[in-house]
């Protein structure tokens, strides 16, 4: 489902994808539902990948009470009917993003999608982990073919919008028949750029770049969980880390008009 228009807050998924330090599973939680209450009336969207597994979904309810938008990022991938099953328990505490893998394979998807209505479903294509030589061995393609393939899949089985680095943006955008949501990960601030040497900044891309280019949602972790004092300007705490970049975002959508 292509988006018409989003508030820049409505652009923004914060992957809280916290590690579990020496207070284990509750401190996790305590973590997270304490960085979601400090940043809930900013309006973006909370990512959660590998604290829900460990956490149960109940932790979907205690951020939406908190007043945030969830991702549950399970990036589902199993045959058709477990796909549905995991589905079905995910019914009651709807979250508003979640991701699947393409590769689970057309049928797979679509139980997903008969099973959760009022989700927003996105399919991941290729892991940004990847580079050309690991796609190949595992898919036979390069990563831009195997992008569009599973684009064309995930619009087949009727999902909403699509995963995939902002590398792939241009050749999304040149296929006017897709119109999935194009979610956009590996996103780096401009604010922050200046903490990520020559190299870092060849692999990543700002969040003007990635709205320029098509991208309906950019979604960053680190630059925001990590935002601490410091005496060059940075933000202080992910609140104020997020607001700035939210500045970017304002900026890159009047530039394109987007």
């Amino acid at each position: 489902m292509k988006v018409d228009f989003l508030e820049p807050p409505d652009r923004l998924i914060l992957s809280a994808d916290l590690k579990p330090d020496e207070g284990g599973v509750n401190g996790l939680r305590r973590r997270i539902l304490a960085l979601a209450e400090s940043v809930a009336d900013t309006g973006v969207t909370f990512k959660i990948n590998s604290a829900l597994r460990v956490c149960g979904y109940s932790l979907i309810k205690d951020l939406h009470d908190r007043g945030m938008k969830v991702m549950a990022d399970l990036k589902l991938n199993d045959i058709p009917e477990t796909m549905g099953t995991d589905a079905s328990m995910l019914v009651e505490y709807r979250p508003e993003f979640l991701t699947l893998m393409c590769s689970a394979g057309i049928d797979g998807l679509k139980k997903v999608r008969d099973t959760l209505r009022t989700t927003q479903l996105l399919g991941v294509s290729i892991l940004t982990s990847l580079d050309e030589e690991e796609c190949q061995a595992i898919f036979s393609c390069s990563i831009k073919a195997g992008v569009l393939h599973f684009a064309r899949m995930a619009q087949l089985a009727d999902l909403d919008g699509l995963v995939s680095s902002g590398a792939e943006l241009a050749v999304l955008k040149r296929h006017q028949e897709l119109t999935l949501s194009l979610n956009t990960p590996a996103i780096r601030p401009q604010w922050a750029m200046i903490r990520w040497d020559d190299q870092e900044k060849a692999r990543v891309m700002t969040p003007k770049q990635a709205i320029q280019d098509g991208a309906d949602r950019i979604i960053i972790g680190r630059p925001i969980l990590e935002a601490k004092t410091n005496n060059h300007g940075f933000p202080q705490t992910p609140r104020e880390a997020i607001e700035k970049t939210l500045d970017e975002i304002r900026e890159a959508v009047a530039s394109c008009d987007c």
